[in-house]
């Protein structure tokens, strides 16, 4: 096996030839874990990244050592994602024995959306009637069990903003705090719904203070919280990617859990580029069954959770633009739901795929933080709390894919994409 060492801006890397599927090391863990653009060549056929230090970035160097060093990784990988998927499965499961009881009593099992309806452009719509509604549960016709069509303020609403440290980046972060500075301070600093700021930093996630309508206060304390804000002091590469990824997933779980247990609707505005999807054929191809397994169950519970407690997440990509010829589009390879566990892969995490099945919104075209924020806010002008109930035949951890139609064409429904039959504990 012939080896090149190849030096890609400040970094070096080695190389080897492909070897048949499954049987080799990972693939491009450069083009997965973001961090750059690895070249796009025939011979660059497995990327391994150096760290500063390892005998790789040595003039000189072991070039078995490095060769080692991207199957040690792999491993690092692998041991840190396992980690964490104990850990998100205990706070899902502790997510679930945490959340409130609904406000008024429904039948066991039934499914409750709140359906937002847009036309191509503007406000949502009010004043349509539950004739107006159709709603298919794997294509087939449900009937609606309760309809209410709620108006601004008519209904408790929450909203959380979620400042991301962590994988925004210090020198995006100013520019961030400013615009969310300005979406508190829209209307006078009378915000429509009590908001509260959450700071994501290298020691998780953190409320800061009490929800209030006054954005005028929130803004001034998070000006004054900016200084705690640049704390990432990891160096990047792969060890840094499955650190975000492990530390951004057991934050939402937590945020998430929290939030379940209050009454009403509950917005989570996540200011963020999103986390690492880490996935890539090597990566893929080297999980195990019980990996899969444990994905799909993270899968399945954060799901269940943001339903069963009514938390819609937005994912607003301060970078916009900048973002295109990074991950900005790479998600929506996994936006649709998985239905079987060897389809689960580390992408159907990522934070744009879980804010669009949540019915909530990807931002990603464009860094006015500002303006997505109200956009995403404004989802609470009007919309429908509609209930029905599922199919009686159903598996466990069943996937069952929804859609929500409104009798005028010109106008779109967005809700929940889809829900878990009886999720279990694995």
């Amino acid at each position: 096996m012939s080896s090149e060492l190849v030096a890609i801006g400040e970094t070096q890397y080695i190389t080897t030839p492909a070897r048949r599927q499954g049987t080799g090391p990972a693939g491009n863990v450069q083009e997965s874990f973001g961090g750059g653009a690895a070249r796009n060549s025939k011979d660059l056929t497995r990327v391994y990244r150096s760290r500063p230090g390892d005998p790789i970035s040595q003039r000189g160097g072991n070039r078995e050592q490095a060769f080692l060093l991207g199957r040690r990784e792999l491993m690092f990988i692998k041991a840190r994602l396992y980690f964490f998927l104990f850990i998100s499965i205990s706070y899902a499961a502790t997510a679930s024995a945490q959340e409130a009881a609904p406000a008024a009593a429904v039948p066991p099992g039934t499914i409750d959306l709140d359906v937002v309806v847009t036309p191509k452009s503007g406000p949502p719509v009010s004043g349509l009637k539950q004739q107006d509604f159709t709603i298919l549960d794997n294509k087939v016709p449900q009937t609606i069990t309760s309809f209410r069509a709620v108006r601004a303020r008519e209904a408790p609403v929450e909203v959380i903003i979620v400042i991301d440290d962590v994988n925004t980046g210090i020198e995006h972060i100013a520019y961030e705090r400013s615009e969310i500075g300005k979406f508190l301070k829209m209307d006078g600093g009378q915000l429509a719904y009590p908001v509260a700021l959450a700071f994501l930093t290298d020691d998780g996630i953190k409320l800061q203070g009490d929800f209030s309508n006054d954005g005028n206060a929130l803004s001034a304390a998070l000006d004054k919280y900016g200084l705690g804000l640049h704390s990432i002091r990891r160096s990047g590469g792969i060890y840094s990617a499955a650190e975000r990824f492990e530390l951004s997933m057991k934050s939402l779980f937590e945020l998430a859990t929290s939030a379940a247990g209050q009454p009403g609707r509950k917005f989570i505005l996540w200011v963020s580029p999103g986390w690492p999807l880490l996935s890539s054929p090597g990566i893929d191809q080297q999980m195990s069954t019980k990996q899969q397994q444990q994905i799909f169950d993270n899968v399945v519970r954060i799901s269940t959770l943001l339903r069963q407690g009514r938390i819609t997440l937005y994912s607003i990509d301060p970078l916009g633009s900048a973002d295109f010829a990074g991950r900005a589009f790479r998600w929506e390879a996994f936006v649709k739901g998985i239905s079987k566990v060897n389809q689960a892969e580390w992408g159907n995490l990522a934070l744009q795929v879980i804010a669009t099945q949540s019915g909530g919104l990807a931002v990603t075209s464009s860094n006015d933080i500002t303006g997505s924020a109200k956009e995403s806010v404004d989802d609470a002008l009007a919309y429908y709390e509609i209930s029905f109930s599922p199919p009686l035949d159903q598996k466990r951890d069943e996937y069952h894919h929804l859609e929500v139609r409104v009798s005028d064409r010109k106008l779109t429904a967005r809700t929940r994409q889809g829900y878990y039959a009886q999720p279990s504990v694995h």
